[in-house]
């Protein structure tokens, strides 16, 4: 108990619970004769009106925020070209609350889960909305650039009505006027950083991050840019939006509801500090407590039910005589060499070698043409990807090979070139890889 003496000359008793209870609550409160949170705070006080130390009065419209299965369902635009699964159709209904309540959003579904069909549909529909009321207004995507087409490829999926610049490249024109010509721009964190003093001179409707984690570091001049961006409505999209720490929700938060974690000194003493170093449970829970209203995220496994299926087989592949001949002899060699590396002395030296012996091994086991092009045995892998190959595309289907070495697809481009089948190709210095992805989506061979 602590004891306090009151201008009446009266002593007020207050249980010390009540100081751990509401000392974080202080921190995020306004000053004046009443205690007064932003209303991004929502989740911090519903948190504390289950218990029985204060009286909490709050707008019924914005306890639903708190209760995500009670916010209304909204209608699809007209436009939008696809049918949203029931939980992307939940997603889209959840963009709708926040834009009513002005409140910034972060879409934290699981990758593959559709956060760009959902944001889409939500795009045609103020679109449409806007054009009912004779408004026209500009929303901005930033994204990392190797997404720019993934989007654009999207959005004349699902929203080809949607008007759409692409303001990346170059010889881009950096007239920020132009924008109010399309519904929507896409750009990239780079060209952000760049033309942050004319972008920023531009009221965006929406401004929209994908892959949010990108700016996760305050002291990035990705976040200083973001944040000096201006904008009625503010959405962050990421599978991820916890990478390594606690520290990086602050950043992501801080940019879609200023104010929502408090300055950065203070989360990082009363959350990051107590939730990593000291397993602090309480915490952990206050901090979803605030976060959660503004934090939407769906796992695969908890949609699995409106997903087709997947299947995952594991295959080991035997290797061929020789095959097996050529990587003992390999092994054999790099194994002499440091034996007598051993014997000298010099073996701490030899590390680069050991990586190296690893390395040829690895190659070998895939097939031994990755290291001597003069071998002309097979390899067992080799053989069985084939053989799956030919199963998979005799029934009509469409086959992507993933390989970490460059040479092992060679080998493999040389197989379908000799047999006449059909491919696209990328690696890492493929250009127009735009076109590539297209043709290989659209071309029924």
């Amino acid at each position: 108990m602590r004891e306090f003496k009151l201008p009446s000359g009266e002593i007020a008793v207050i249980p010390e619970e009540w100081f751990a209870q509401y000392s974080n609550l202080l921190q995020f409160t306004e000053s004046g004769k009443q205690l007064r949170l932003k209303k991004y705070h929502i989740g911090l006080v519903n948190d504390f009106s289950n218990s029985d130390l204060a009286t909490v009065t709050m707008d019924r419209k914005l306890q639903k925020l708190a209760d995500f299965e009670e916010i209304e369902e909204f209608d699809v635009p007209k436009a939008f070209n696809g049918i949203l699964r029931p939980y992307q159709k939940a997603g889209y209904d959840w963009f709708h609350f926040l834009k009513k309540y002005n409140f910034g959003g972060c879409l934290a579904d699981d990758m593959g889960l559709g956060k760009t069909v959902q944001t889409l549909a939500l795009m045609q529909k103020i679109k449409e909305d806007k054009q009912e009321e004779g408004i026209h207004t500009t929303s901005l995507i930033i994204m990392p650039t190797s997404l720019v087409y993934n989007w654009l490829n999207e959005a004349r999926k699902f929203a080809p009505k949607l008007k759409i610049h692409v303001h990346t490249g170059s010889f881009r024109n950096k007239d920020v006027e132009r924008f109010t010509a399309y519904d929507i721009v896409f750009t990239t964190y780079g060209i952000c950083r760049v033309d942050i003093e004319s972008l920023k001179t531009f009221y965006f409707n929406y401004i929209i991050l994908d892959e949010s984690q990108n700016i996760k570091n305050p002291s990035s001049k990705s976040f200083k840019a973001v944040k000096a961006l201006k904008s009625k409505h503010k959405l962050i999209l990421s599978g991820t939006p916890v990478e390594n720490t606690v520290n990086d929700l602050w950043t992501q938060m801080s940019f879609i509801n200023p104010g929502l974690l408090g300055s950065q000194s203070l989360f990082y003493s009363e959350f990051v500090i107590p939730i990593e170093k000291k397993k602090d449970e309480e915490k952990a829970a206050r901090l979803q407590a605030l976060i959660k209203p503004f934090v939407l995220r769906r796992t695969k496994s908890q949609v699995a039910t409106e997903l087709p299926p997947k299947t995952e087989n594991l295959f080991y592949c035997q290797m061929s005589e020789e095959q097996k001949e050529y990587y003992e002899k390999i092994k054999s060699e790099y194994r002499n060499v440091l034996l007598l590396n051993l014997e000298d002395g010099s073996f701490k030296k030899s590390q680069f070698q050991v990586l190296q012996g690893l390395t040829k091994l690895r190659q070998i086991a895939n097939h031994p043409q990755m290291i001597d092009d003069g071998y002309e045995g097979d390899s067992g892998k080799f053989e069985n990807v084939i053989h799956t190959l030919e199963n998979v595309l005799s029934r009509g289907h469409k086959v992507l090979v993933f390989s970490q070495f460059v040479k092992h697809l060679d080998i493999y481009r040389q197989y379908f070139n000799s047999t006449n089948v059909p491919y696209s190709y990328l690696d890492g210095a493929t250009s127009k890889r735009g076109e590539v992805v297209k043709k290989f989506q659209s071309d029924k061979d």
